[in-house]
């Protein structure tokens, strides 16, 4: 059963955005879910509309749109959370995904990430990779600016 969590739990985000967030809804106990793991700060679920069986989303209570909206300790179980599960489902081949952005396919404006099982080619997360040329100079500019910034 869900419990109902206290609203520090969501570290005073904007009610407004919060009560149309199907994701809080979820975390809240408002829509039913297959919960598999929940702490103070994650909760995680079977997707209802998997890639692959064992499909689950682990989400941070704290809602934020994307991961750079998050506190790094609202952060800190994803990881361990998605080992779990990755070993729970005895997934062999899967994905570990996270979009930030409607270019970057996200689709539900609260931080989540994915364990897609990849039991075969046709089952799980289908993906192409195009990668492209790279003019070495503008790379090495590129490295020098954001290594600064780090």
């Amino acid at each position: 059963m869900t419990r109902i969590l206290r609203r520090d739990n969501f570290y005073a985000y904007p009610s407004a955005t919060m009560a149309a967030c199907i994701f809080c809804k979820i975390i809240k106990g408002d829509i039913p879910s297959f919960k598999l793991f929940e702490s103070d700060r994650i909760f995680a679920f079977l997707d209802i509309q998997p890639l692959s069986l064992g499909h689950a989303l682990v989400v941070p209570k704290h809602h934020g749109t994307k991961l750079t909206d998050i506190p790094d300790e609202a952060l800190e179980e994803i990881l361990p959370v998605v080992k779990k599960l990755v070993r729970a489902t005895g997934a062999e081949n899967y994905n570990i995904l996270q979009n930030n952005g409607r270019l970057a396919h996200q689709e539900v404006d609260h931080v989540h990430f994915h364990m897609i099982p990849k039991p075969n080619e046709t089952e799980g997360l289908g993906i192409g990779w195009p990668a492209q040329k790279t003019d070495m100079d503008k790379l090495k500019a590129l490295f020098n600016e954001v290594k600064a910034k780090m």
